[in-house]
């Protein structure tokens, strides 16, 4: 198995903690709604796992095609190919977490698409935070 490149490790940090986070906002939802219970914290972790693993893998997998190809054309097919096979698995957690008791199912299925909603909220934190970079200090026009 190969070590994630700093890219691989650094994206899917951000995807675990932004997981993390909706999935404790998630909980307080079922907590506040009166409808949280262990099976909501199984699912819960079930689901928040597994979309982070789906995401690492899908990291390794693509560090994996640009080393081995400069074949676009090949590099598309081993990220089909390693699409499907997570499609595949993440399938098989979410018809688990559907048929066994120990897991709430909604709980299992909500936070498979944190993972999304992470990405789609990436490019505003990085604008927001170059911009608090590229802003000047006051404290020159103060001692004038």
């Amino acid at each position: 198995m190969e070590k994630p490149n700093d890219t691989v490790r650094r994206e899917s940090l951000y995807i675990a903690l932004f997981t993390l986070i909706l999935c404790m906002l998630m909980n307080a939802v079922f907590l506040v709604i009166r409808m949280w219970s262990l099976p909501v914290l199984w699912g819960t972790l079930l689901g928040g796992g597994a979309s982070c693993l789906n995401f690492f893998a899908m990291g390794l997998s693509l560090q994996k095609a640009m080393r081995k190809s400069d074949d676009t054309a090949a590099v598309k097919g081993m990220m089909r190919a390693s699409q499907s096979v997570r499609m595949v698995i993440l399938f098989a957690v979410a018809a688990l977490g559907a048929a066994l008791d120990v897991f709430n199912t909604v709980a299992v299925l909500i936070p498979l698409f944190f993972p999304r909603i992470a990405i789609a909220f990436q490019p505003l934190l990085e604008k927001k935070a170059a911009a608090k970079q590229t802003q000047p200090t006051q404290k020159g026009e103060d001692e004038k």
